[in-house]
Order: structure tokens, then C-alpha cells, then sequence
């Protein structure tokens, strides 16, 4: 069982060596010109596993550089997200800032919102607030018929993912972040969720000045959104 699960964790983190078969998505991403990082989160619509890979360009090159076992929603992927299905969105889009009730870790250079119980993300439909952060010192109750706390146990450490904006349309979906997971095995409402380990190294490694993206999908879908993103 030592030796098995030794193999597990190895094949989770290591990257393929250059010998290995051409990687599914580096000619893919040759169309983004916009970024120097991009967070590729691969999954299925019938699944709520899934992987997250980093990519990084380098002078005219792209390059793996770490693969982490992730979940998605309990719904899978949806390529028509909706509020409260429990899927993840498809798509290709920035990532923005950072927060967590926990202090900013040591390394990351992306902004960061130490959160606390007056943070609120909203998602409800109804409200001009709709997929939006919000502070507020009253009664949230009072404002919005739905929303989420951002000192949420899962938000330990948290990235945002740019979903749904210019302009935000009501009922497609909101909140949708990067987090930590309850387990491996363990989907979420519709956000990816790592292991707090895997989750940090990410954090550190994104840069904002490579103005980082996240692409989320099935292996077809991800590489249609890539070769797509020349033309936007």
C-alpha cells in the first residue's frame, strides 16, 4: 500500500518528461496572445473529477508546469450554466483577485482580501448586486433573498475566477472561484477546488503582470476556447 499510494502522489504532481507524447494543449495555446500563464481546468460534464494544469510561456514557448488533482461541481461541467444547478462554467477567462479569512501566504503577488463577516458574494438573480462582492455591516438579510459569506470555511484561500461579467447576466451563474476542497472526492456548488497544498502553489505561481487566464473543460471544448481567443 506504501508503494502504491508513493506511485498516486508521483503521478499527481510530476510532469511528463520531453520524451513523452505531445501535450494535448500547447499548440492550443500558441492562439492566446494576451497572457503568459493560463490555468487549464480539464473535466467532464458526467464527472465531478478533474485536473487542473498550469501552463507558463516562456520567450514564443508554452510549457506544463504542474498538474493537481481537482473537483469540480457536483453537476459536472456546464457549457449552459445556470444559478444553482451545481455546475461548473465552461470557458475561457481571467482570473482575478485573491482573499481568505486566512493572512496573505507568503509569495503571492496577485491582490489579496484578508475576508471577514461582513464580505458577502452575492447570487441573487433579483438584486442589482447580483455576481458581485459586496461589504456590508447590516443585516444581509435585509438586501439580498441569496448570498454567500466570504470567511466560508472553504475560503480559507480563495481566487476568483472572472465569470459572468461585461455584462453580468442574471440567472447564469455567480461566485464561481478557485478554493480549497473538503476532500478529493468531495464536488462543490460549481466552483474547482484543489488540495490546500496544490491550491497555494497556484496561488504563488500566478503573476499578474503575465496577466494570467483560466480555461475550464472538456479536452474538445478547451482547445476550441483556445484556438477561439485569437479572434477575440
Amino acid at each position: 500500500m506504501l508503494i502504491s499510494g508513493l506511485c498516486m502522489i508521483l503521478f499527481t504532481t510530476m510532469l511528463p518528461s520531453s520524451s513523452e507524447a505531445a501535450d494535448p494543449y500547447v499548440s492550443g495555446l500558441s492562439y492566446v496572445k494576451d497572457s503568459r500563464q493560463v490555468v487549464v481546468v480539464e473535466g467532464g460534464t458526467k464527472t465531478t473529477k478533474a485536473s487542473v494544469r498550469l501552463y507558463e510561456k516562456t520567450g514564443s514557448k508554452w510549457q506544463l508546469k504542474r498538474i493537481s488533482p481537482a473537483v469540480t461541481g457536483r453537476s459536472g461541467l456546464s457549457f449552459t450554466k445556470k444559478e444553482g444547478d451545481g455546475a461548473t462554467p465552461t470557458g475561457l477567462y481571467s482570473i482575478g483577485r485573491m482573499f481568505g479569512y486566512a493572512p496573505k501566504p507568503d509569495g503571492v503577488r496577485t491582490s489579496y482580501t484578508v475576508t471577514n463577516r461582513f464580505h458577502y458574494w452575492v447570487d441573487d438573480p433579483a438584486s442589482a448586486d447580483y455576481n458581485k462582492w459586496m461589504y456590508d455591516r447590516g443585516n444581509p438579510s435585509f438586501k439580498w433573498q441569496s448570498f454567500e459569506r466570504l470567511n466560508h470555511e472553504l475560503y480559507k484561500y480563495a481566487v476568483v475566477v472572472r465569470y459572468n461579467e461585461n455584462p453580468v447576466v442574471k440567472g447564469a451563474g455567480s461566485a464561481i472561484f478557485l478554493h480549497r476542497w473538503r476532500t478529493g472526492s468531495t464536488p462543490t456548488a460549481g466552483c474547482i477546488a484543489l488540495s490546500e497544498s496544490h491550491l497555494l502553489v497556484l496561488m504563488k505561481w500566478l503573476d499578474p503582470a503575465k496577466t494570467p487566464k483560466i480555461v475550464i473543460g472538456t479536452p474538445d471544448s478547451i482547445r476550441a476556447d483556445l484556438v477561439k481567443s485569437a479572434r477575440q
